[in-house]
């Protein structure tokens, strides 16, 4: 491989890990604009292994913004990526697909210690822990590397149980 092809593959891999991470904090600050934002036109989400849904980034965003009220306190990490360049047909754009594990601790709505309910006494813990792998389908558009799909394959979760005081439902 030549420098500048080596120079060019480093910098499609930042420029998907920035998507990742855009989408992780999109999620987790509830931006359902920006997380639109982060697909192509046809650009789809499949949340049904997690309880959710599949459908286009609209849908789901829609979706996302009903049911993570429920979690105002939420946080991905997303860890161990691995990303594999492709070409589109007929050689039109670059794709990449990426598998990476997350955990995703959250914190029910009205707990002890959560940002939007109970006492600041709490220790802040999250209620709900769930982690799994992500596909991540990307496309190169003018724009920059776009979401085309994202495919949640939850493994396991765990929920803490009630502590005195926890209004979690």
């Amino acid at each position: 491989m030549t420098q500048r092809v080596e120079l060019a593959t480093v910098m499609d891999r930042l420029g998907i890990d920035e998507m990742i991470t855009e989408y992780a904090v999109a999620v987790d600050d509830g931006d359902w604009e920006a997380y639109r934002g982060l697909f192509t036109a046809d650009g789809r989400a499949d949340y049904r292994s997690a309880g959710g849904i599949e459908g286009d980034a609209r849908q789901v965003a829609a979706w996302l913004a009903q049911n993570m009220r429920l979690f105002p306190m939420r946080q991905h990490l997303i860890v161990n990526r691995r990303v594999r360049f492709g070409v589109r047909e007929q050689d039109i754009g670059d794709t990449a697909q990426v598998q990476a594990d997350y955990v995703n601790p959250m914190r029910f709505a009205g707990s002890e210690g959560g940002p939007n309910g109970g006492s600041d006494s709490g220790s802040g813990e999250p209620d709900f822990v769930c982690g799994g792998r992500y596909a991540f389908a990307f496309a190169r558009t003018y724009d920059g590397w776009r979401l085309r799909e994202v495919v949640v394959q939850e493994k396991w979760r765990r929920m803490q149980p009630a502590r005195e005081g926890n209004a979690a439902p």
